[in-house]
């Protein structure tokens, strides 16, 4: 009877020890961890958006590890949108630095980290432009007091015109080191390293899923970044340039068709632009083959076609300045290859629609007309009667003539008085 007390309770024991282990386990939260590396591109934002779906379908945390010298202030603000909108718990752990764009993307978080060492700051926005620098500031400002932070400090973050008294003076864009930022607070805490801020949270047993980006958001981070984006743009113009210069359609053509399909689709799939953009650009190609297929002479549809292009780069980047930069790139390298493309080009299908090419030359049997001021003060006979004009022989030559306004009979002395051009003028000799 004692054996199987003793038995029972070591099962009861056992049995209690396992399902102690796995309700801590059941307890333990999951932390996904997030790393915000690297240029802050559209691409980089549907990986977030990912991981913030995945932790509130498992009521999990989100902890963002930011190391970046920044990036896009429109992608870095639709990630900024995303995590304000988190129905978890989020928080960034600036790792290394906290630049630019990377900034507005910390302080949008409801809780932050800083590893000894690390910074955060330097926003000012590239080109600086009284509007740009005003919207950022706001942006900035209104990010920090959503979780009760200095505004004041993250407006100089941006504004080099802000001044903190014993922290950045006028003309200074203020970027924050930990101790700093921690003092005043614009970071609620320092840790060595993300277990020791998961501790610091209260978080004694957690559970880490590290999310790195899957192959359809790699590339779509690779090509939206802003020098891919520009070297494509580039390489699609400068295929259509050497597809005009060649006969038929080949290489060329079909390359910078397909680099321009890849900088529109790496946006689209990362949710960055709708199908109003490509179908716009597939409008402006479509315009522009009619203009030079069809259409002679060169007029509103290539116009249209231009500007639908254009348009559609435009909305693809969803930022005039960034799109006008790449633009000035793309276009200047293109001009580069047209001048040194220019002899070939001349025999181009294209430019012979859009340029008189014909010549009058003397191979195609063409002269210039004589120069006939030598006649001036010679006498002739009127071969014709001249009503005023008529042909006359002067030294031996038969010369289309005019007369002065009279009328002049036929066989009548005539003297050359005026030569313009090839316009021989007479006056009848009495």
């Amino acid at each position: 009877m004692k054996r199987m007390t003793g038995q029972m309770i070591t099962v009861l024991v056992t049995f209690g020890l396992v399902l102690a282990v796995s309700v801590g386990a059941l307890a333990a939260p999951l932390v996904y961890s997030l790393p915000i590396h690297g240029e802050i591109e559209p691409g980089l934002t549907a990986f977030v958006a990912r991981g913030l779906q995945l932790a509130e379908r498992n009521d999990g945390v989100v902890l963002l590890e930011i190391n970046t010298f920044g990036g896009r202030v429109d992608a870095a603000t639709e990630i900024k949108d995303l995590i304000l909108k988190a129905t978890v718990p989020v928080v960034a752990y600036v790792s290394e630095r906290a630049w630019s764009a990377g900034a507005l993307i910390a302080l949008s978080a409801p809780e932050i980290a800083m590893a000894p060492g690390s910074s955060m700051g330097a926003a000012e926005p590239r080109p600086m432009e009284e509007k740009t620098v005003s919207a950022l500031k706001a942006e900035f400002e209104a990010t920090a007091e959503r979780w009760g932070r200095n505004r004041q400090l993250a407006g100089a973050m941006v504004d080099a015109d802000v001044v903190v008294d014993d922290l950045v003076e006028k003309g200074k864009i203020l970027t924050l080191s930990a101790q700093d930022a921690i003092e005043w607070g614009m970071a609620d805490r320092l840790a060595i390293s993300t277990h020791d801020l998961l501790t610091q949270l209260g978080y004694d047993h957690y559970e880490v899923i590290e999310l790195t980006p899957h192959w359809a958001e790699q590339i779509a981070r690779f090509l939206t970044n802003s020098t891919v984006s520009s070297l494509l743009l580039t390489l699609g113009f400068l295929g259509l340039v050497f597809e005009i210069t060649s006969p038929g359609w080949g290489v060329p053509g079909t390359g910078g068709l397909l680099a321009l399909l890849l900088f529109f689709g790496g946006r689209y799939v990362t949710g960055f632009i709708g199908l109003e953009a490509i179908l716009l650009f597939i409008l402006g190609v479509v315009l522009l083959v009619l203009e030079v297929a069809v259409v002679p002479g060169f007029g509103l549809t290539g116009l249209l076609g231009i500007a639908s292009v254009l348009g559609s780069i435009i909305l693809a980047f969803g930022d005039v300045q960034t799109a006008l930069f790449s633009l000035s790139v793309a276009i200047s390298v293109t001009a580069i290859a047209v001048i040194l493309l220019w002899s070939r080009l001349r025999q181009s299908r294209l430019l012979k629609r859009l340029v008189l090419s014909h010549e009058e030359s003397p191979a195609a049997g063409y002269r210039a007309p004589a120069d006939l001021k030598h006649l001036v003060g010679k006498e002739g006979t009127a071969l014709t009667p001249l009503r005023p004009s008529g042909v006359a022989l002067i030294e031996e030559g038969r010369y289309d003539v005019v007369s002065e306004g009279s009328y002049v009979p036929a066989n009548s002395a005539v003297e050359v008085v005026e030569v313009e051009g090839t316009r021989v003028v007479v006056r009848e000799l009495r």
